[in-house]
């Protein structure tokens, strides 16, 4: 990542905070011009910084059904085809390689327990794929 300064890091925050905030109203909640804001923006997305913008949506207002994170073991060196696969599952909303046992962390949500079961299924016929572990998630208390 660029050398951030303080001033990038503040306006990353405020942006966190809300992203669809106005560069006027950034500016005077940073305490410089809507151009410098403007300028950082401009830099933080051309250095691939910000690398893009997108809406954040309440669990309650999100599609339903059952949610989920699976840590799956991977076969020996084939760890990238078995990411080029599940990342063509629709059901499958983030996945990360990870350190340990476990070698991917996969969260996904499904319509219901049907769905999910069926999931499972795929995620574990996926050649590559020898283990996994999935846990439900039911109430989220930090995101």
């Amino acid at each position: 990542m660029a050398d951030l300064s303080d001033l990038d890091r503040r306006l990353l925050a405020a942006l966190r905070e809300d992203g669809r905030a106005p560069v006027a109203g950034l500016a005077r909640r940073l305490g410089v011009t809507r151009a410098t804001v403007t300028s950082h923006l401009d830099r933080l997305v051309a250095e691939d910084v910000i690398v893009g913008f997108t809406a954040r949506v309440r669990d309650e207002s999100a599609a339903g059904g059952v949610r989920a994170v699976s840590l799956i073991e991977v076969e020996g060196r084939s760890t990238d085809d078995v990411i080029r696969r599940l990342r063509g599952f629709p059901e499958i909303e983030s996945m990360h390689s990870t350190n340990g046992a476990w070698d991917l962390v996969a969260e996904h949500r499904t319509t219901d327990l049907v769905e999910f079961d069926r999931l499972l299924n795929r995620i574990r016929s996926v050649p590559g794929v020898i283990n996994s572990q999935t846990s439900l998630l039911l109430t989220s208390v930090l995101r």
